[in-house]
């Protein structure tokens, strides 16, 4: 009878290691459960993190580009309230007469001074005067047409008289050179 208790005895032995080696599987795929988690945690976790440095060098860059812009252009409303003064100055010298120019010499040349420094400073700060000449071609990137006039001896969209200058600041019009132009279709 010895040998039933040693058959029942390996019996439980070989149900413990079977208990044993299931739980070891079970640990495994918990233990590979778990890691499966952790990665997919971690790829959650990479791909916030990258998007967040895509957010932060995107609102980087843009805050760059905002302050260029300030920069080159923050001072537009300025200038443009300025444009009417070197009209009104050109104006003023060219409405003067040779007789009060000869009269005010000093005057004249005082507002002409004047004119130029203000020309150098609207160039300190990136302002550059549109200047067209009666007979060049109407831009309309340019050039504000004023009104239409058929004139003998030209040609339809040349200029024919210019109102007032016009100015860029940068890479931007500031104000388009107002101009008359022709209208002729010959």
């Amino acid at each position: 009878m010895a040998e039933p208790k040693n058959e029942e005895f390996l019996d439980d032995i070989e149900q413990a290691e079977a208990e044993e080696q299931a739980i070891a599987e079970e640990e495994i795929l918990d233990s590979d459960a778990e890691i499966e988690a952790l990665r997919a945690e971690r790829d959650a976790l990479q791909d916030k993190f990258m998007r967040a440095l895509a957010d932060a060098e995107n609102a980087r860059k843009r805050s760059e580009k905002d302050r260029r812009e300030a920069e080159n252009y923050g001072g537009s409303k300025l200038a443009r309230d300025m444009l009417p003064v070197y009209d009104n100055m050109k104006r003023a010298v060219e409405a003067a007469t040779d007789e009060q120019k000869e009269i005010s010499a000093a005057l004249i040349e005082g507002v002409q001074l004047t004119m130029r420094e203000l020309l150098n400073v609207f160039s300190k700060h990136g302002i550059t005067l549109i200047s067209p000449e009666i007979g060049d071609r109407f831009d309309p990137q340019q050039h504000e047409a004023m009104f239409e006039a058929p004139v003998p001896g030209t040609k339809a969209g040349e200029i024919i008289q210019i109102s007032a200058e016009g100015f860029m600041l940068h890479d931007r019009i500031l104000r388009p050179a107002q101009v008359g132009v022709s209208s002729n279709q010959g």
